[in-house]
């Protein structure tokens, strides 16, 4: 397949030590219907899903694509636990998921206060080892999406899950549409993306959101509620942190990147809109993309802040 061409947009000088010089923008493989959701794991493998598709994919170097999930129950975002395990959000299950080491997904959890989840988007795992997810109504609203059903949920919230415990506990509330989120290196700033943007109208929303907020984590409460940045064009719909603080995210141009203080770095330009991204790779220096119907990779002079 053709190269893509390399164009990056240098904003603040210091984006520059984050990048490779002569590094180019990689298409590795195309042909899906909307990518989202890509982990990479220990032994080389990124798996991503295509969630039309209701499958997941999986890619590794010198190996064709193939499916590694199917049907996929129109699996969403997913990040490995510290037992190297990949956790996911089921639109279709409503729940989030975890594949066990045999092989098998087994559902972590799919109800709060007696409620069906409405369809967990986008997941982070933390140090300690809870679950951190977000559950706007996507996969209810969109037939391509999910199996539909009734929101059961009064609001789509942003919730912690201890999976050692089995409590659940709503962290951040009020947000339309929150989609993307991770951590800070030291795990004391949440980001959480608003995408409601997405869907707006009388059937809809009127806010169209298309934001990042950061929120400060004390005492393990979500206080100090702040807008981190507006992404356009496009939505932040999913996004990574490095081991410096700076915030990459998706965008309907290319990837662009936060520094800790909020201020746009530039913009590493991808030919079609942008679902997710993570760092991966031999050094954790391999940025992959997932857009639209590709997947792509360029190699950065940074590490991502967690897979």
């Amino acid at each position: 397949m053709d190269a893509p061409e390399t164009r990056i947009e240098i904003a603040d000088e210091r984006l520059i030590p984050l990048l490779r010089e002569g590094a180019v923008l990689e298409c590795l493989w195309t042909g899906a219907t909307w990518c989202e959701g890509p982990v990479y794991l220990p032994d080389g493998r990124l798996v991503w899903s295509d969630i039309p598709g209701n499958r997941l994919l999986v890619w590794q170097e010198g190996e064709a694509v193939r499916e590694y999930l199917e049907p996929s129950h129109f699996q969403n975002g997913h990040v490995l636990d510290a037992g190297g395990r990949i956790v996911g959000c089921s639109h279709g299950e409503r729940a989030i998921v975890r594949q066990e080491h045999d092989g098998s997904w087994k559902v972590l959890v799919g109800e709060y206060q007696g409620k069906r989840l409405n369809s967990p988007n986008d997941v982070v795992v933390a140090k300690g080892g809870s679950i951190w997810f977000t559950d706007p109504p996507y996969g209810l609203i969109q037939p391509h999406e999910g199996y539909g059903g009734t929101q059961e949920q009064p609001g789509q919230e942003v919730y912690r899950f201890d999976p050692d415990t089995g409590d659940i506990r709503v962290l951040v509330r009020g947000m339309i549409c929150p989609n993307g989120l991770a951590f800070s290196p030291d795990e004391t700033v949440l980001y959480v993306g608003d995408t409601a943007g997405t869907h707006t109208g009388e059937r809809y929303w009127p806010e169209a959101h298309h934001h990042i907020m950061a929120y400060d984590l004390v005492n393990g409460e979500a206080t100090n509620a702040r807008l981190f940045a507006e992404v356009s064009p496009g939505f932040p719909d999913g996004f990574r942190v490095d081991v410096y603080g700076n915030v990459w995210t998706s965008s309907g141009s290319g990837v662009q990147v936060y520094a800790p203080d909020r201020t746009r770095l530039g913009e590493i330009s991808v030919p079609e809109v942008i679902g997710n991204l993570t760092f991966g790779g031999p050094n954790g220096t391999t940025l992959f993309i997932v857009a639209s119907s590709s997947l792509y990779r360029m190699e950065v002079n940074v590490r991502g802040a967690t897979a």
